[in-house]
This record gives structure tokens, sequence and C-alpha cells, in this order.
């Protein structure tokens, strides 16, 4: 008789034990956090789209009613963002997404916050400080993928401009040479020109319209921004259209489907990255795994005026949307709108990424 209430006993405890293991997920996935969001520069559309998303995320879908968001917006120096940080860190909040003004001077000031118990992630502009997550798109990935097309264009022959983006910022040069990586793949495909197209509209333009007038011929222009500026520049120079890679602005997406025979394939760093970010901190605050490495890629969707009908051989999981206007572009839409606007676990309309 003993030995059996000995086991009733054991059976109770264990039940007891599973009973609050479970009640106490439970009540986490009914807490609700504070997260602050650290943002150095609010100068582009990127930025502000990005902020925009983060509100609709953590307000429809899985996040709704989970995160009291704080968006801390400070003047573009490190000093002003790491005084920002400061004050945050005195809050206490539960979770910190930062997208940094360095990758390496805001370090002391996140260690000081993990060692508060605060989570910390960076996204986008991404920090090295090992105790932060860093969420990031692939860039390795986005420029191979784009180049690889390029040649597939062209039957690997041709003639192309390349641009090298802002003079300086590494990731123009982290671009550049992803494009030509793959070209030196094709002896047949000779870069001709090079400009500075600056992200912006009107450098790319000018920059493009500068090397035609020197070049009687080119057969693919591969762009690190809208794509749209150096099809207008073909288009005033009286010049046939020529494949585009480009990146995956609304504006972009809108010319390259409203333009007659024109080929294009856009590479994404998509302004959602600020909802996974704030997702991945509610998800670690719940007590779900951590990610087992610190350092995460996002592999964002392309889009292509061929879609589907074109595989990447060096990443052959690549998904490859096709352009469609009223689908995944719009014409009355802002033209700096980044696309796809939502990610797979809510919906984010142009509307609401747009901010009208």
């Amino acid at each position: 008789m003993k030995r059996y209430v000995g086991l009733l006993a054991s059976a109770v405890c264990a039940t007891a034990m599973l009973a609050g293991s479970l009640g106490s997920q439970a009540v986490a996935e009914d807490k609700k956090y504070t997260i602050y969001l650290s943002n150095n520069f609010i100068g582009n559309d990127w930025r502000q789209q990005m902020e925009r998303v983060a509100e609709v995320s953590v307000n429809k879908g899985p996040l709704a009613g989970r995160v009291d968001l704080k968006i801390e917006n400070v003047e573009n120096t490190v000093q002003a963002q790491i005084n920002s940080l400061n004050n945050i860190i005195r809050a206490k909040p539960d979770a910190i997404v930062i997208d940094a003004g360095s990758a390496e001077a805001l370090n002391p000031t996140i260690k000081k916050a993990c060692d508060a118990g605060i989570i910390v992630i960076s996204f986008d502009q991404v920090v090295t400080e090992p105790c932060a997550y860093a969420l990031e798109s692939d860039w390795t990935r986005i420029p191979a993928v784009l180049a690889e097309w390029m040649a597939a264009q062209l039957g690997g022959k041709g003639k192309v401009f390349v641009d090298r983006g802002l003079a300086g910022a590494p990731i123009s040069g982290q671009l550049e040479n992803g494009y030509l990586e793959v070209l030196k793949k094709y002896p047949d495909i000779e870069v001709i020109g090079n400009y500075n197209g600056e992200y912006a509209l009107g450098p790319e333009q000018a920059g493009v319209a500068s090397l035609l007038a020197a070049h009687p011929e080119v057969d693919g222009i591969l762009t690190q921004g809208y794509g749209s500026g150096a099809i207008k520049a073909l288009q005033d120079a009286g010049r046939p259209i020529v494949p585009v890679t480009a990146f995956s602005y609304n504006v972009a997406a809108v010319t390259c489907a409203e333009t007659e025979n024109a080929a294009c394939i856009l590479g994404s760093n998509p302004a959602f990255l600020s909802s996974e970010a704030i997702r991945m901190a509610v998800e670690m605050l719940d007590g779900k795994p951590k990610p087992a490495d610190r350092h995460i890629l996002v592999e964002g969707d392309f889009l292509a005026t061929d879609g589907g009908m074109w595989k990447s051989e060096l990443y052959p999981d690549a998904t490859i949307q096709k352009i469609e206007i009223g689908e995944n572009a719009w014409p009355d839409r802002p033209p700096g709108l980044t696309l796809p606007i939502s990610p797979d676990w809510v919906e984010i309309t142009a509307a609401e990424a747009a901010g009208s």
C-alpha cells in the first residue's frame, strides 16, 4: 500500500509539474512585452516604410496585443544613438531592436543592455557585438542571382554597364564585387563602363546617359538602385531597351512591367526586417528556442518580368515572383515603396506600408 501511495504521489507531482510548465507557457504567450526600436536615420523611403510596417505588424496577426512598441528616432550620428540607447536601457524594456549607425561603435552600449538582461537584435545595418543577434538580407546571394540572371539573358555574351553605387559605402563594394564575381565566369561578357548611381534616380539616369554617349552598343545594365533611371536614359537616347538588374522599389517594378520589351530582375532588402526582428524577440521572450547562430540571413524574394520561368542554378531555392501590376507593383503608390511588402506570417497591405 505504501508503494502504491508513493507511486500515486509521484504521478501527482509529475502531473502538477507538467501542468505548471504548460501554464507558464500559456502565460508567456499572453504576456505583453515592451520593445524599443532604435533607428539612427529617417531620411529615406526605406526607413520610413520600415517603421510603418513594424507598427502594423504588432497590431495584427500573431503579434496583436503582444507588444508595446516604442520607436526612438535620432539624428544620424553615432553619439546620438548611443545617448538614446542609454536612456532606453534605463527604461528596462524587454527587448531592443536596432537599425544601427555603426557596426562597431555601439558595441559597448549594446553589451550594457545585454548585461541588464535585455534581448538585443540588430537588423538591416547590423552590429558585431557577440551578445546581440544580427538579422540582415543575404548580400552575397542577391548580387549573385542578379548577375546570373543577366548572364542568362545575354546567353553568356555581351557588353554591360555596372553601377558602383555610392562611393565609400561598404554595401556598394559588396554588390559590385558580387556582380563581377559571377560575370567573370562568362569570358564573353565584357564590362565596358561603370558609373555611381548613388541609390538615387537622378545620378542613375545621368550616369547611364553619360556612358551611352560614349558607347554605341550596350547589351545589359546592372544597377544597384532603381533601374527605372537606366531605362529612362535608354529611352531618351533612342536606344533599344536592354535587360536591367535593380532593386525592388515600386517604381522599378512598375516601369519594368509597363515598358515594352523590358526585361528586369529586382533583388529585395525587405523593409519588414523590422517586423521579423520584433517577432524574433517575442519568440525568445516567450521561451522558445533561440537561434543557433547569432547572425541570421533573410532570403527575400526576387521579382522579375519573366517570373518563375528562369531558375537560379547558384541558389535553386531562390523564389522569383513575376512582376504583376496590382499584385506586387502599384502605379498609384509611392515610387520608393520597397517590395515585397509583407512577410508570410502577417498581411501588410500596400496602403499600410505606404502610410495611406
